[in-house]
């Protein structure tokens, strides 16, 4: 196993329930193999269009704080709820405690919003290179559909009667060679015999019809309510845990899984690991690494460093300008030099 491959944390996938009795038995079977202390970072950022999307975050904080306590979690809660400021999902500040954070949750809201307001930005910079060094990710519902190749517009179908289609996702397994659509709330009942609302509320026909507007790569996972599924890449397997079961649609088969069942990667798609940075960028070298690596610089300076980077290349510059000013606030001066951008520490400051 190589060095790279040994360091990548577990992912859990919940298809509801994350705060339930069942979800805390996962929740507890996840955090028992992260070294102390246990660090929880939890992001606003799916539900950040709601008025109240800091109790939405808050409530999922005093479970762990509560349920989870034998553990002594440190928990932060991060109000990264748009792309825009004040609380914004590129700013260093606001996300610098996940870069302590060996525990990173995100949970109920929707799932295009996520997507649109997390893409590209410096907070999933943030969450794959966590993942890249150790830290456990805990994606429920909203989030859980966020991170998929394709990701399933439920509110936008469901709710606004949006023709059936899907929206690019975060595709945070990509670079493991997986293209998944994931759909939370597979086995969901809440229309009883009026209303199919299984699959997250598409109920059988759409989901069927949704899948034929899918490239034939791609595979769907369902995860059932009150369910999780939890990736282990080191034994490059996934464990189904909880009350329901988890379901896999691909190139026209359909097949099963449930609690206890353990599932091959390969069965998910042609599954590898991933290259050392692969997919991620040059940032993730600058994220977890031990201080003799990276020496006093803080990491979500060299993490700005490598935003400001890819902004030019776009030929964003006011946004450019504003990634400066953050390092400048933390005691750093951002050079841009004919070999790139050279970083300063400001004299006579001390840096956060």
């Amino acid at each position: 196993m190589g060095r790279h491959l040994s360091r990548l944390g577990k992912v859990v996938l919940f298809g509801s329930g994350e705060t339930t009795a069942a979800g805390r038995r996962i929740h507890e079977q996840v955090l028992s193999t992260l070294k102390l202390p246990i660090k929880v970072a939890i992001l606003e950022t799916p539900a950040g269009f709601e008025p109240n999307s800091d109790r939405v975050a808050q409530k999922v904080a005093d479970f762990v704080r509560v349920r989870l306590q034998n553990f002594k979690p440190e928990v932060s809660v991060i109000p990264a709820r748009s792309r825009h400021p004040p609380f914004s999902t590129d700013d260093a500040k606001l996300l610098a405690p996940m870069l302590e954070a060996n525990y990173v949750f995100a949970g109920p809201g929707s799932p295009t919003y996520m997507a649109r307001h997390m893409a590209g930005s410096l907070a999933l910079s943030y969450l794959v290179g966590r993942h890249r060094r150790g830290a456990a990710v805990a994606l429920a519902s909203a989030a859980a559909i966020a991170i998929s190749s394709k990701c399933l517009p439920v509110y936008e179908i469901f709710k606004a009667g949006h023709d059936l289609h899907w929206v690019d996702g975060l595709d945070f397994f990509n670079p493991f060679g997986l293209e998944l659509a994931i759909v939370t709330h597979w086995d969901n009942q809440e229309g009883g015999a009026e209303v199919d609302t299984r699959h997250c509320f598409m109920g059988r026909t759409r989901m069927e019809a949704l899948r034929g507007l899918l490239p034939r790569s791609t595979v769907v996972l369902g995860v059932d309510e009150a369910t999780g599924l939890v990736f282990d890449f080191q034994a490059e397997s996934c464990q189904v845990l909880g009350s329901g079961g988890v379901t896999i649609l691909s190139a026209g088969s359909e097949e099963s899984f449930g609690s206890g069942s353990t599932i091959p990667m390969q069965r998910l798609g042609p599954y590898h690991a991933p290259e050392e940075e692969g997919g991620c960028g040059p940032y993730v070298q600058m994220i977890g690494e031990e201080p003799e690596t990276e020496g006093e610089v803080p990491q979500e300076v060299l993490a700005l460093v490598q935003r400001r980077e890819e902004l030019r290349r776009a030929r964003s510059y006011a946004e450019a300008d504003v990634i400066r000013q953050q390092a400048a606030e933390l005691g750093y001066e951002i050079e841009d030099t004919r070999d790139g951008a050279r970083l300063r520490k400001k004299t006579g400051q001390r840096a956060a």
